[in-house]
């Protein structure tokens, strides 16, 4: 696994990824103490082999996930193996970007339906009546 692909245009190649590893917690006996199974995937967005047009994209979509040096980080701590946490981190990285530089549906004008129009109208109008009937009310009254 040289290469992760994105998509047709992105390829990043594993070495842009950095990986940090520690002790994870919660259950587990004396693996939680002793093993660093906890991974953390680090993917600088700034400074990777992606053409600028994609960048762009990535980091507006991703701009609440990114830290403030444009860095994406993931973290996996599921399993008791530092191997199949590794390989989760880099799934979800994989899957957060597909994400990311995936092009957004453009709405579709549509009408507005005859029956809407004269269901508000028929509103507007049986509002203007209440408020027209409290007018008469205040009349009589002084």
């Amino acid at each position: 696994m040289e290469t992760l692909y994105i998509n047709s245009r992105v390829q990043i190649p594993i070495t842009e990824l950095r990986f940090r590893f520690s002790r994870s917690g919660g259950p587990g006996g004396q693996n939680v103490n002793r093993v660093s199974t906890r991974v953390e995937l680090l993917f600088d967005l700034v400074h990777s082999s992606m053409d600028p047009d994609s960048k762009g994209i990535a980091r507006k979509k991703l701009g609440s996930r990114l830290s403030y040096d444009g860095t994406l980080r993931i973290v996996s701590q599921e399993s008791r193996s530092q191997w199949k946490n590794k390989q989760t981190a880099i799934e979800r990285f994989v899957d957060v970007l597909k994400r990311a530089l995936r092009p957004e549906k453009s709405r579709v004008p549509t009408r507005v339906t005859r029956s809407s129009i004269e269901s508000r109208l028929v509103h507007k109008k049986g509002r203007g009546e209440v408020k027209k009937m409290r007018k008469i009310d205040l009349r009589n009254e002084l």
